[in-house]
């Protein structure tokens, strides 16, 4: 096999690897709070929210997570998913390169559903002035023309929720931080919630582990 048929070979392979790997990683995310370990204020905090949202017959408030990467930032914004029994929709900042992109989206959402946006400290200033009047009013604004002829329609759109996560929250505009209701900082774990999370895991692959094992592995697992 010649090296430019193995790179082939090598590109057909590989999404067949990360279709794996995300099975296995769905496998393994907890669904609900109850489930996932560690930032325990937060979890109480969020639970609160979901209830009331829920009496209110709404969505919860925009969320933003911050924090390190490895924390749990996007197992969050599905188990916050999962508990309103909404659909969520998984995007990042670098993703959203065009207006265009952004408003796509948009219009495809339903009522409830969660809209993750990952890296979101890295959207575009075009983009950045689409989110406000989506996020504030549930509003999409269309530019028509160009020049002095150019006008602009508002369509409205169903009623979401942005969860939005960064390892650089300085990054963060003023303004589109300011449209966040709930905003949590996730801190680094304890080795004692790193092995309860290595002893879930276990369990759930039916992989036999002794205590002593999980607590090695916790203490070299730099806290993430």
């Amino acid at each position: 096999m010649t090296d430019e048929n193995q790179g082939k070979t090598k590109r057909i392979a590989d999404p067949e690897e990360k279709k794996e790997e995300a099975a296995f990683d769905i496998t393994l995310r907890p669904k609900k709070l109850a489930e996932f370990i560690g930032q325990e204020k937060i979890k109480e905090n969020l639970q609160i929210f979901m209830q009331a949202a829920k009496g209110r017959k709404e969505p919860i408030e925009h969320v933003l997570l911050y924090g390190p990467p490895g924390l749990g930032k996007t197992t969050l914004a599905h188990i916050i998913a999962n508990e309103m029994g909404v659909n969520v929709r998984i995007t990042s900042g670098p993703a959203l390169e065009r207006s265009g992109d952004l408003a796509a989206i948009l219009t495809n959402l339903e009522d409830g559903d969660i809209l993750f946006i990952d890296e979101i400290h890295r959207l575009n200033k075009v983009i950045e002035e689409i989110l406000y009047p989506a996020m504030e009013d549930y509003a999409l604004d269309i530019v028509i023309g160009k020049g002095p002829s150019a006008r602009t329609l508002r369509l409205d759109l169903p009623k979401f929720t942005i969860v939005g996560a960064t390892t650089k929250i300085s990054l963060l505009s003023a303004p589109l931080r300011d449209r966040f209701g709930n905003i949590y900082h996730l801190n680094f774990y304890e080795d004692n919630e790193i092995g309860k999370i290595i002893n879930r895991s276990a369990k759930i692959l039916e992989i036999q582990m002794k205590d002593s094992s999980a607590d090695q592995i916790a203490g070299r697992a730099r806290k993430t």
